[in-house]
C-alpha cells in the first residue's frame, strides 16, 4: 500500500477538477440514498401496515430506523477520524443497500422493523462519514462551500421528490419497490465511491488507534433512551416508564462525560465543548433541527388535515420549502465567503426561519395560496442559509484532528433537536387536537365516534370521512360539523405547536451572538493519502 503526502491544487482542493467532481458525485449519491429513504417510507407505511397486520409496530418502523442511526453517527465519525472515511462509507452502502433489500423481503411486521434497525446502522455510518469526506477532499473552507452545493442540492431534491416518489411506487408497484429503489442507487454510489473517493488520512492518528469503546456503549444508552423517552412522550405521556427512560439517559450522559475527561482515545473529545465557537454552534444545531423538523412535519398536516386540501395541492403550498433549502444553500455559498462578516448569514437565517413559522402560526383555510408559498420560500431560505453554514463553521473550529466527530456531532445534535421538536409539538397537538374533538363529540352526544375522530389521520383519509360521515348520519348526527370542528381542533393546535417553534427560532437568533467571529480562512494543511 502507497503512501504519499497529496499535492494540493493551486484552487485549495486535494484532486484535480474532473476526480474532484466524481468524488463528490459518489458522496451526494450516497446523501441522496439517505434522504430519499427517510421521505420515500413515510408515505408507503399505512400500506405496509394495511398489508403486513402489524399496527401495534407501526411507529417502530420509523424508530427502529432512527435509534441505531442517532447512536452510530458519532461512533463512526470518530473512527473516521482515526482510520479514513473511505472504509466506512463503503461499508454503509454495502449495508444500507442489503439492509433495504431485507425490507423489501419482509413478510410479517417485526422483521421489517429488525431489517430498518440495521438500515439505520448503514445510515448512521453514512451521515457520520459522508459529510465529513468533504472538507478532506476541500481543505480550503471557500472552496468548500462551493463543492458543497452539490451535497445541499442532492439532499434538496432527494427531499423534493421523496414524497411523491413514495406514493407513485407504492400506487403502481407495490410498497416493497419502495425499499428495493435503494438497489440501483446504492450500487451507482458504491462503484463512485469505491472508484474516486481518495483514502485520506491523517498523520497525527497513527499513534493512537484504539477506540473507546466504554465511551460508544455510553452514548449507545445515553442516545437510545433519549430518542425512546421522546416517542413514549406524545402517545402516552408522562408514566413511570419515560420517566425512568429520562433518568437513565441522564444518568448516561453525567457518567460519559466524567469517562470521557479521562479517557486518552475519548470518542466524545471533551475540549470540544470547552471551546465557546463550538459549543455555541452545537446549541444552535439542536434548536435549528427543533424548529427544522417541527415545519417540516407538521405544515403538510396543517395543509391537509387542518385546511382539508388535496395531497396534489398540500404538496404545491410544501415545494418552496424544500426547493429554496437548495438555492438558499447555493445562494450562501456565493454569498458568505465574500461578506466580512459571515456570521450575518446566521442572523438572516434564523430571522427568515422565525418569519415562515409565525405566518404559518397566522395562517388560514382562506389565505391565498401564493402568500402560503411565500412562507415556506422563508422556510426554506432560512434553513438553506443556516445549515451549511453550522457545518462549515465547526468543521473550521474545530481543526482537522476533530473534524470528523465535529460534523457527526452536529448532524446528531440536529436530529436530537429534531426529536425533541416533533416529539413536543406532537404531544401538544395530539393533547389538543383530543380535548377539542372530545369537547365536540360530547356537546353533539356523539361520545362513541370518538376512537374514529380522535386520530387527525381521519381528516386526511376521504375514504374513511365517507364511511364516518355515512355512520354519524345515521345515527341522525351533524358528520359535516363534527368533522368542520375536529378540523379546527387540529389547526388551533398546530399554531400553537408552530408558534413553539417560532419561539425557539427567536431564541436561536439571539443564541447566534454566542458564535465568536468565524473567519472563513484559506487554509491549506498536509493530509496523508493512502492508495
Amino acid at each position: 500500500m502507497a503512501v504519499h503526502t497529496a499535492a494540493h491544487h493551486s484552487s485549495g482542493q486535494v484532486l484535480p477538477f474532473r476526480e474532484s467532481l466524481l468524488a463528490i458525485l459518489g458522496v451526494s449519491f450516497v446523501t441522496m440514498l439517505v434522504a430519499l429513504d427517510q421521505t420515500v417510507v413515510g408515505t408507503a407505511l399505512p400500506t405496509i401496515v394495511a398489508e403486513l397486520k402489524g399496527f401495534e409496530l407501526y411507529a417502530w418502523v420509523a424508530t427502529s430506523y432512527l435509534l441505531t442511526s442517532v447512536i452510530t453517527v458519532p461512533i463512526f465519525g470518530r473512527l473516521g477520524d482515526y482510520y479514513g472515511r473511505k472504509p466506512f462509507v463503503i461499508a454503509s452502502i454495502v449495508v444500507f443497500t442489503a439492509a433495504s433489500v431485507l425490507c423489501g423481503a419482509a413478510n410479517n411486521m417485526l422483521f421489517l422493523v429488525l431489517a430498518r434497525g440495521l438500515q439505520g446502522i448503514g445510515g448512521g455510518m453514512l451521515v457520520g462519514t459522508a459529510f465529513a469526506c468533504i472538507p478532506d477532499l476541500f481543505p480550503d473552507s471557500v472552496v468548500r462551500l462551493r463543492w458543497q452545493v452539490i451535497m445541499s442540492s442532492a439532499f434538496g431534491i432527494a427531499n423534493a421528490v421523496g414524497p411523491s416518489l413514495g406514493g407513485f411506487l407504492t400506487q403502481y408497484y407495490g410498497w416493497r419497490s419502495v425499499f428495493y429503489v435503494n438497489l440501483p442507487v446504492g450500487l451507482l454510489s458504491l462503484f463512485f465511491v469505491w472508484r474516486f473517493l481518495p483514502h485520506l488520512r491523517h498523520v497525527e492518528h497513527e499513534s493512537k488507534m484504539r477506540l473507546d469503546w466504554p465511551g460508544a456503549l455510553l452514548i449507545a444508552i445515553v442516545l437510545g433512551s433519549l430518542q425512546l423517552f421522546v416517542e413514549l412522550l406524545p402517545k402516552h405521556g408522562v408514566t413511570g416508564t419515560a420517566v425512568g427512560l429520562l433518568v437513565l439517559s441522564v444518568a448516561g450522559a453525567y457518567a460519559l462525560w466524567q469517562w470521557e475527561k479521562r479517557c486518552p482515545t475519548a470518542i466524545l473529545p471533551v475540549e470540544m465543548f470547552r471551546n465557546p465557537s463550538l459549543a455555541a454552534l452545537f446549541t444552535l444545531a439542536v434548536l435549528g433541527g427543533f424548529t427544522m423538523f417541527s415545519l417540516l412535519f407538521y405544515a403538510p398536516l396543517l395543509f391537509q388535515g387542518g385546511f382539508g386540501l388535496s395531497p396534489k395541492d398540500a404538496g404545491i403550498i410544501i415545494t418552496p420549502l424544500v426547493v429554496f433549502i437548495t438555492i438558499g444553500s447555493i445562494t450562501n455559498g456565493r454569498i458568505v465567503s465574500r461578506i466580512r462578516n459571515p456570521n450575518l448569514m446566521l442572523y438572516v437565517g434564523f430571522a427568515l426561519i422565525a418569519l415562515a413559522c409565525l405566518g404559518v402560526v397566522v395562517s388560514t383555510h382562506a389565505m391565498p395560496q401564493w402568500l402560503l408559498m411565500l412562507f415556506m420560500t422563508f422556510g426554506g431560505l432560512g434553513l438553506g442559509f443556516v445549515m451549511p453554514n453550522l457545518t462549515i463553521f465547526a468543521q473550521q473550529t474545530a481543526g482537522r484532528e476533530h473534524l470528523g466527530i465535529a460534523t457527526a456531532l452536529l448532524q446528531s445534535l440536529r436530529m436530537i433537536g429534531g426529536m425533541f421538536g416533533t416529539a413536543l409539538t406532537g404531544t401538544l397537538v395530539s393533547h389538543m387536537y383530543a380535548s377539542g374533538v372530545r369537547n365536540a363529540l360530547d356537546n353533539d352526544h356523539a361520545s362513541k365516534w370518538f376512537p374514529s375522530l380522535g386520530d387527525p389521520q381521519i381528516l386526511i383519509n376521504r375514504d374513511a370521512q365517507a364511511t364516518l360521515l355515512g355512520e354519524l348520519a345515521q345515527a341522525g348526527h351533524n358528520g359535516a360539523m363534527l368533522l368542520e370542528s375536529a378540523r379546527e381542533a387540529l389547526v388551533a393546535a398546530i399554531h400553537l405547536g408552530l408558534a413553539m417553534a417560532a419561539v425557539v427560532a427567536v431564541l436561536s437568533l439571539w443564541q447566534s451572538r454566542r458564535v465568536p467571529p468565524i473567519e472563513l480562512k484559506r487554509k491549506l494543511e498536509p493530509v496523508m493519502h493512502v492508495d
